[in-house]
């Protein structure tokens, strides 16, 4: 097994958020609900991480890295004291968001479609009608800072309704530059007079809730992409920290959703779960067991050798490897790069293109997707590398007992 000495390795000297991660233990949903209702707000703000401004070198690339410190709750509470923040969407983004602003005790509303899906759950979560929870037109209208944080279809169907409300002096906030980049598709364009920026977290909100009960915060990027008041930059800041973020690194609107949509269909989840799928296949072909395949192929990586890369980096965990291992991953990585670079660079065209933020909306708006999307989904989860998985993931000892 490759790794055997790196787990070793992993014992010894990984956080203990890192162990947690190469045990597979996940934050469930029930889980989450119990630390929120056992999690004071001034103990999750005293327990944040200080640092303040700097200026990092990133392999030779010298950039400002903003951080939490200077924006403490009580900072942030002066600072939008006058401000309603209205949230247009309840989705993984809109939940985390609004609950993490709530929490640093700023005036927080929502704004759904009134008795949809995304309605029940803040009502179920509580926000009250009337009170803090409105439809997406009344919360637009009354924000003095707007969080579109709506599907990306969503956002094109419904701005002629939210776009009206956007009025000079308001703040106009996104959370993904897909919406204004591609507003030949979208129609969504920067109303005068208003601030237009993003936050992006570097992952789900779901993640950003999570991390930020836990004292912690998520990294995300910050854009500007039009400052009506000379302060958009300071604003988008400081409800970057606000959300939750940990650690804000500025980037463009464009620059955001190429990355974003490049990395997602790349390394992040589409060719991630190609080159498992591949690779099982190869391993059941040639005679060797389900589990024995996904052990090799999945359960060693996320649960052993992925988490010490993001501890040290991939020549620390190189180097805590058998010598056998290091030769065949020096051996054969750069094979692995000359056969997917191509790839790499079609997929980067689409997204520059606009071919994927085409496909992504002419899907999300057929009237059949979620039952589509349904069907997808289960044709990953009653494949055998999955069905495999779910038996191997039984076996841990946080999984005992559970179905």
């Amino acid at each position: 097994m490759a790794s055997r000495f790196a787990l070793r390795q992993l014992a010894r000297s990984s956080s203990s958020s890192i162990l947690r991660a190469a045990a597979g233990r996940t934050t469930s949903a029930a889980a989450l609900a119990s630390r929120l209702s056992k999690v004071s707000t001034p103990a999750v703000a005293s327990s944040f991480q200080t640092r303040g401004i700097k200026t990092l070198d990133f392999g030779g690339s010298k950039e400002v890295v903003y951080e939490r410190s200077d924006w403490p709750k009580e900072k942030l509470q002066e600072y939008f004291k006058n401000d309603t923040i209205a949230v247009l969407g309840y989705g993984p983004q809109g939940h985390g968001q609004s609950l993490n602003l709530k929490d640093n005790g700023l005036n927080v509303i929502v704004g759904v479609r009134k008795g949809g899906r995304s309605w029940n759950k803040a009502i179920a979560e509580g926000w009250v009608e009337g009170k803090d929870l409105f439809s997406i037109e009344e919360a637009a209208d009354k924000g003095t800072i707007v969080f579109n944080l709506l599907s990306d279809a969503a956002q094109r169907d419904l701005w002629g309704q939210v776009s009206p409300y956007i009025t000079p002096g308001k703040t106009l906030y996104f959370s993904h530059g897909f919406a204004l980049t591609y507003n030949d598709q979208t129609g969504v364009t920067t109303p005068e007079g208003v601030d237009v920026i993003l936050c992006a977290p570097k992952g789900s909100g779901f993640t950003l809730r999570t991390l930020f009960l836990d004292g912690k915060g998520l990294n995300s990027s910050i854009a500007v992409a039009q400052d009506a008041s000379g302060k958009a930059k300071e604003k988008a800041i400081a409800l970057g920290v606000a959300i939750g973020s940990g650690y804000l690194y500025e980037t463009t609107f464009k620059k955001e959703v190429y990355s974003d949509l490049f990395g997602e269909r790349g390394v992040l989840m589409g060719a991630i779960q190609g080159l498992f799928r591949a690779q099982y296949d190869i391993l059941r072909k040639n005679g060797h067991s389900p589990s024995e395949a996904f052990n090799e192929t999945v359960e060693e990586a996320t649960q052993s050798l992925f988490p010490l890369i993001g501890q040290k980096g991939m020549d620390w965990m190189f180097a805590s490897c058998s010598v056998t291992a290091q030769r065949g991953a020096l051996d054969w990585h750069q094979r692995f790069y000359d056969a997917s670079l191509p790839v790499f660079e079609e997929l980067y065209q689409k997204v520059v293109d606009g071919s994927e933020a085409k496909r992504a909306l002419d899907k999300n708006s057929q009237a059949d997707y979620r039952e589509s999307l349904e069907k997808e989904l289960a044709e990953i989860q009653e494949s055998e590398i999955w069905r495999a998985g779910k038996t191997v993931r039984q076996l841990r000892p946080e999984n005992a007992g559970k179905n």
